[in-house]
């Protein structure tokens, strides 16, 4: 399938979204969920897969649905198509603070390898496919870094990052050891391993984990500052862990609740 080519205009700061623009009869496809807006003139059909399989019969349908699934995504794709005769618009928004960054695959030689759940969106005809690390010591210990997304094409793609994002270049040998929930992308010339942190004191009080990212040139690297997981679990480690009768020091709110005053003042209770 041709690839559409779509112009777009990524907005924000922490909390981005992409705006992009369809020429008639262009399409996009996205993740569930993740459409913000779109024009009246664009149709909505979500399909098995990613959008890119729909000649290849109902056994390609099924092939690229099930390798969605595999990378814990829905088995089903969004498409968003002009129908309209003039340029309409629909746009993607970020799920957590981060950044958008645009992917020309054209210009990064057709693949791009990335986190399971770095996708965004694309124009119509870029495939969604798996790329699952082949040594042992990866697949054992990888954690998030063990099954990753595989995006196929010459068109555009978009994927998300949190926190801050940067771009590093490796030259051939050239290594750089990351966290494994650090990295956001990489180009299949890159050599992905996992890397034991070594001593033993390190592994246990250093924070970090046992196992690092290897990453080795040639090739493009994206790094981010803030995996989701991370957040997550400051989040839960922050949260209350009594089933709502947690601590309420820091909220006065929660300090007239724990008089009991709470209740007599949204009662109505003037007595």
């Amino acid at each position: 399938m041709a690839m559409d080519v779509v112009d777009y205009e990524i907005k924000g700061a922490e909390m981005q979204f992409v705006e992009v623009e369809l020429d008639p009869g262009e399409a996009a496809i996205g993740e569930a969920g993740s459409m913000m807006f779109m024009d009246a003139g664009i149709a909505m059909d979500t399909v098995f897969g990613d959008g890119s399989k729909q000649q290849g019969g109902f056994f390609g349908k099924l092939l690229g649905a099930g390798k969605r699934l595999v990378t814990g995504e829905s088995l089903f794709t969004t498409i968003y198509t002009n129908n309209a005769a003039g340029k309409q618009r629909v746009a993607f928004a970020a799920p957590y603070p981060g950044k958008i960054l645009p992917m020309d695959l054209g210009k990064l030689g057709g693949t791009l390898i990335c986190q399971k759940d770095a996708f965004l969106c694309a124009a119509r005809g870029v495939s969604l496919g798996i790329a699952i690390q082949q040594k042992l010591s990866t697949g054992f210990f990888g954690g998030e870094g063990f099954i990753m997304q595989k995006l196929e094409g010459d068109g555009l793609a978009f994927v998300h990052a949190g926190g801050t994002v940067v771009r590093r270049t490796l030259q051939p040998g050239q290594t750089v050891l990351v966290d494994t929930g650090c990295v956001v992308a990489y180009t299949p010339s890159v050599n992905f391993e996992i890397q034991y942190v070594g001593k033993i004191k390190t592994a246990l009080f250093g924070g970090e984990g046992l196992f690092l990212a290897k990453l080795t040139g040639p090739g493009e690297v994206w790094l981010q500052s803030l995996p989701f997981s991370r957040l997550a679990s400051r989040i839960f480690a922050a949260a209350p862990q009594t089933g709502g009768g947690g601590r309420e020091e820091g909220s006065l709110l929660g300090g007239f609740a724990a008089g009991g005053l709470l209740g007599g003042v949204l009662g109505g209770d003037d007595e």
